[in-house]
């Protein structure tokens, strides 16, 4: 893309008007534009930018900052497609973190490679506080990180535990989660105890499925060094040169919690994860995610990771139901306590 970099973003004025001109091959834009011109469309009804292509020179138009977020996408998805095929995806990404106020961030994130043996072979943060996930997980033994549904805290958490294990850092990996109904009784569902149990580990699953070749599960699950169980099948352990993550820790009671977190060994790591807006608890009972939160704050060896629905990285319009959500619970507690009119 032979185009001097606009100027540094806090030099941009939003709402000033701008023609930029790129010169670029056929190819590059064929790449780049995707199938029908469908990439280009939804970036530029995103930035609310205007986009041509004639005789190998693409004009850009709209807000100085609008285009100088285009032009940041479509260098990152120059760069990607000499890589790969570019897919949507990838675009949603990209167009998610511009209008986070993230574009610069584009380049680094996808810098930030963890590598996995399946067929995507590797994972990057999709968001700066996705990577600072990345960063507690490197620097601390315990790490928390809860939030809203589609943010990356368990897909992301498995990933490090498969990066560790290829790296040799650690033996093992465990995945567990509290087999809390949801609605549904567990006496109700058909099968056996394994049966009743597998579909409250199956997104740990579809997680390792990614991650890794079917076969290969299989035969690590076979021989004891991944091992995706209850909960209730931690007590009495000490798991040492382990990556341990606890899903859906929001539907743990604080016994639960304590329990789990003392099965600490040496040189092993711990990822807590959880969203404590979907609790499955009875209402009288308190989370034991929310508890540990409050109570080991002051622990300094101790990571904690908030993301928001800026971090989802699912269908554009889970980011939107999640806000939806949000902005509902926060007028009602305000009507509650006689704020909002």
């Amino acid at each position: 893309m032979s185009e001097t970099p606009l100027k540094q973003a806090e030099k941009i004025k939003p709402g000033r008007k701008m023609l930029r001109k790129l010169n670029l091959p056929e190819s590059d834009i064929t790449a780049i534009f995707g199938e029908q011109d469908k990439h280009i469309r939804l970036i530029t009804t995103g930035l609310s930018t205007q986009a041509s292509y004639v005789g190998g020179e693409l004009t850009l138009s709209g807000d100085e900052k609008d285009i100088f977020d285009t032009i940041e996408i479509l260098r990152y998805l120059l760069e990607l497609s000499h890589e790969r095929p570019i897919s949507a995806d990838d675009v949603q990404t990209a167009l998610r973190m511009a209008q986070s106020g993230e574009a610069s961030s584009i380049k680094e994130m996808s810098k930030e490679r963890i590598k996995v043996a399946g067929g995507i072979k590797y994972v990057s943060p999709k968001s700066r506080t996705q990577k600072s996930y990345l960063n507690a997980i490197k620097d601390s033994d315990m790490v928390f990180a809860f939030g809203p549904a589609g943010t990356g805290k368990t897909f992301l958490a498995v990933a490090m535990a498969v990066h560790y294990y290829l790296e040799k850092k650690i033996h093992r990996i465990i995945l567990t989660r509290p087999a809390v109904e949801a609605g549904e009784k567990l006496g109700f569902l058909p099968g056996d105890l394994a049966d009743k149990i597998n579909p409250y580990l199956r997104p740990l699953h579809d997680a390792l499925h990614a991650m890794l070749d079917s076969e290969l599960i299989v035969k690590l699950m076979e021989r004891g060094i991944i091992e995706v169980a209850p909960l209730a099948f931690m007590r009495g352990r000490t798991l040492s040169g382990a990556f341990i993550i606890l899903d859906e820790a929001q539907n743990t009671t604080i016994a639960q919690m304590k329990m789990f977190l003392t099965r600490l060994g040496f040189g092993s790591k711990v990822v807590v994860t959880g969203d404590v807006t979907q609790m499955d608890l009875p209402r009288e009972q308190e989370s034991g995610l929310i508890n540990a939160i409050h109570v080991l704050r002051d622990v300094n060896e101790i990571a904690f990771v908030e993301l928001s629905e800026k971090d989802v990285v699912r269908h554009p319009l889970v980011t939107k139901i999640v806000g939806a959500y949000e902005n509902y619970g926060n007028k009602k507690t305000a009507l509650q306590s006689g704020i909002y009119r």
